[in-house]
């Protein structure tokens, strides 16, 4: 198996990279934006046409959600002119694309949880710009999987956790939304269930089902609060010994913490599809928590 990993040097790409060195018979070549500018499509056609990858998995994104609102030209260029790139160049020489997704392309009002079917409303320019990646690599690549996530953490780059574990050693208490719900999901299981789907693409080779192709949503659980998120990392952080004590933490809701961009009040995604075609298993984000001297 050859693999080309965008964002190499992100939360997921990180992983990605980490956990393949560790799969026999696999050859990656892992880029960060310095090694290839994914919005340029020379660039991109030569990387591809050169290393030849099985599979071509998009790590890279413009996820600065506030900023987004004003770098409108960058968003898209990331976040959608990058990936039909990328798309593109892997339809040209047969190579499978896993690209990954966000909550935001749903409008966030919905009761339980979001299926990979639902309708589709993006409330802001980060949202508006990954929708129009998924559509743009979907039409680009007939060997296309997106991969919807929320709430990302990991070890690596900035991230909700690395960010209340500062501000936990700097205040007594904190006040954190409590009227927004999602799944956090660990960077590394991201990348856990992304090589299992390149393995089965790859095992499978020719036999492939065609129509296994398509959208997946994969994302933590269970189910909490922004709130109750940073409660449990607190909690976890005394145990460890990572914090000599817990901040006060204080639940608001989201009007009373404006931000430039719209945030989905629920952002939970539904993950059957995921377990049942590729038996891959939801993120234990509470687990991906017991090791958390790893995210300072």
């Amino acid at each position: 198996m050859k693999v080309l990993i965008t964002g190499s040097n992100g939360q997921v790409g990180s992983c990605l990279v980490k956990q393949l060195q560790n799969c026999t018979n696999t050859e990656i070549l892992a880029v960060d934006r310095t090694e290839l500018d994914i919005t340029s499509k020379s660039d991109v056609i030569k990387i591809v046409d050169e290393f030849k990858p099985n599979i071509i998995i998009n790590a890279a994104a413009h996820t600065a959600v506030d900023k987004a609102e004003t770098e409108i030209e960058l968003s898209f260029s990331i976040n959608r002119d990058g990936p039909l790139y990328l798309a593109q160049a892997a339809e040209n020489i047969g190579a499978a694309l896993l690209h990954i997704s966000t909550d935001y392309v749903f409008a966030g009002d919905k009761e339980g949880t979001y299926s990979e079917t639902d309708t589709v409303d993006p409330q802001g320019v980060y949202g508006t710009s990954k929708l129009a990646g998924e559509i743009a690599v979907l039409e680009a690549c007939s060997r296309t999987i997106i991969l919807r996530t929320a709430w990302v953490f990991g070890e690596k780059g900035n991230n909700f956790v690395k960010t209340m574990l500062r501000l936990a050693q700097q205040r007594n208490e904190l006040s954190i939304v409590d009227d927004q719900f999602g799944g956090p999901t660990y960077a590394g299981d991201i990348a856990g269930a992304l090589i299992i789907i390149a393995k089965n693409i790859m095992i499978q080779g020719a036999d492939f089902d065609s129509s296994k192709y398509g959208i997946y949503h994969f994302s933590g659980f269970p189910h909490t609060s922004w709130c109750g998120f940073a409660q449990k990392i607190f909690n976890k952080a005394v145990e460890q010994g990572v914090l000599n004590k817990a901040p006060l933490v204080k639940g608001i809701n989201t009007a009373d913490y404006p931000t430039p961009a719209k945030r989905p009040a629920n952002s939970k995604l539904d993950t059957k599809k995921i377990i049942e075609i590729f038996s891959v298993q939801v993120s234990d984000w509470e687990r991906a928590l017991n090791k958390l001297s790893n995210y300072q």
